[in-house]
């Protein structure tokens, strides 16, 4: 008796749980419906099409109409053959400074809760433009990370880098000349304090930076291995880092299973990057064409963006820094079309809040390069393969990115007009952009 008894019990537990599986909420889809798609790779848009969307995945693709799964809640949009397209990416962020200036985050003790504040709602306005899956650069952006995910800050997909790792003297250091490292017994940099930076010299401390970001959640590393246009202490001729201690950082990357990025510009300080084992250039404006062939045939990848000239806030110095990397990007931009090298693209804004709206109009400058559809190419299924470099510390894995795909994430435009023909639909989003879906949520619909 004890046994039936037991079984019973055992068959009613399951009965009700099954009860109350079959009274959850059902799951929610939307339909596109004759909308014309650019699924990522394609030059031409396809015909007349309808796609379903189940949840954060899409289910179907298909010119004959869906029906809707039943125990279904289902959104409609009519998309009167407008353009569906896969979210946005910029491969090349710096969502933790780009709402605020210099002189709010290099002072000292930085208020760290002002700018975590800053990043989210930088990050909503990011995706407000289009931009469902960033890679975070340089920066303590684990944070508003990990509140995006579990849905409490809107915003893109997050590959963060953690702190940019640097020498004494290099890209990171805004530190006066007489004070001393903190080798010597120097204190924090302001950026350090707030881990945007770290400024380190010598095999092992490279090895405890690299695996300080690797512990915190990195998806990628990022050192500065050449000069910068807007740092002081170095020139763009300077190398950073000596091969060793280069070679450290990918061999911890490595044994963490992802890569290593490097800002770098030059020829000499590519190579040396390269032949230590990086992955991926950031930048590269100042490289000659011998320079991006060996990146090509290394199966390198070349992150990079179009350049501005300096504004003339900035001092004489930066504005003429840039200005040198403004005057060969666009060679550096045909050599790498022309050689077929991996190619991605970003915006490396920062440090100027007004000008964040640049980021879709910095998309469009490539169209001097090369075809619009090419350009979307890039920054949706070319950066999405750049993104998953990180391997098994990817956090996102329960669908491609980057395309309009069946079983695909859900990150979706949908656009008034043709940007395959007509690149600078993308310039003005809030007119333009009519849904914005990321992970399966309607984040805005104005049809």
């Amino acid at each position: 008796m004890k046994t039936i008894a037991k079984s019973l019990f055992v068959l009613s537990t399951l009965t009700a749980a099954l009860s109350c599986h079959s009274q959850a909420a059902p799951k929610t889809a939307t339909l596109y419906e004759n909308v014309r798609v650019f699924d990522g790779t394609s030059e031409k848009l396809t015909p007349p099409t309808n796609v379903l969307v189940v949840g954060n995945v899409i289910q179907t693709i298909s010119v004959k109409p869906i029906q809707i799964p039943s125990g279904t809640t289902a959104t409609f949009i009519a998309g009167g053959g407008r353009t569906l397209m896969p979210g946005l990416s910029d491969a090349h962020a710096h969502l933790y400074i780009a709402g605020v200036t210099a002189d709010q985050i290099i002072v000292p003790n930085p208020d760290i809760a002002f700018l975590d504040k800053v990043a989210s709602e930088q990050a909503q306005a990011m995706l407000m433009r289009g931009f469902t899956t960033i890679r975070d650069m340089a920066g303590p952006i684990f944070r508003v990370k990990d509140a995006i995910d579990q849905g409490k800050v809107i915003g893109p997909r997050i590959y963060p880098s953690g702190s940019m790792v640097c020498q004494t003297s290099g890209h990171c250091d805004f530190t006066p000349p007489e004070q001393l490292p903190r080798s010597f017994g120097g204190p924090l940099t302001p950026l350090e304090q707030v881990r945007f930076s770290s400024i380190v010299d010598g095999r092992a401390q490279v090895l405890t930076a690299t695996r300080f970001n690797l512990r915190n959640g990195a998806t990628q590393i990022k050192l500065a291995t050449s000069g910068g246009g807007e740092s002081h202490m170095d020139p763009l001729y300077v190398n950073e880092f000596t091969s060793d201690e280069i070679k450290a950082a990918v061999e911890a990357a490595t044994d963490f299973g992802t890569y290593v990025s490097v800002h770098s510009y030059t020829p000499h300080s590519v190579r040396r990057s390269i032949d230590a084992g990086v992955t991926v250039i950031e930048h590269g404006q100042l490289l000659d064409e011998a320079t991006v062939k060996y990146m090509a045939d290394k199966g390198i990848w070349l992150s990079t963006q179009v350049f501005d000239e300096a504004g003339p806030s900035f001092p004489p110095d930066v504005r003429a820094r840039k200005h040198e990397l403004v005057l060969n990007q666009g060679n550096v931009w045909r050599w790498a079309v022309k050689n077929n090298v991996k190619l991605a693209w970003g915006t490396d804004l920062l440090f100027e809040p007004q000008n964040m709206y640049m980021q879709n109009t910095e998309l469009v400058e490539m169209k001097q390069f090369m075809t619009p559809a090419h350009a979307l190419k890039i920054v949706t299924h070319d950066n999405a393969q750049l993104f998953a470099l990180s391997g098994k510390r990817n956090p996102y894995t329960e669908g491609k990115l980057g395309v309009v795909q069946e079983g695909a994430y859900a990150d979706l435009l949908l656009v008034d007009g043709d940007p395959t023909v007509n690149l600078d639909i993308i310039a003005d989003p809030q007119k333009n952009f009519r849904v914005i879906m990321k992970d399966g949520t309607i984040y805005k619909n104005t049809l």
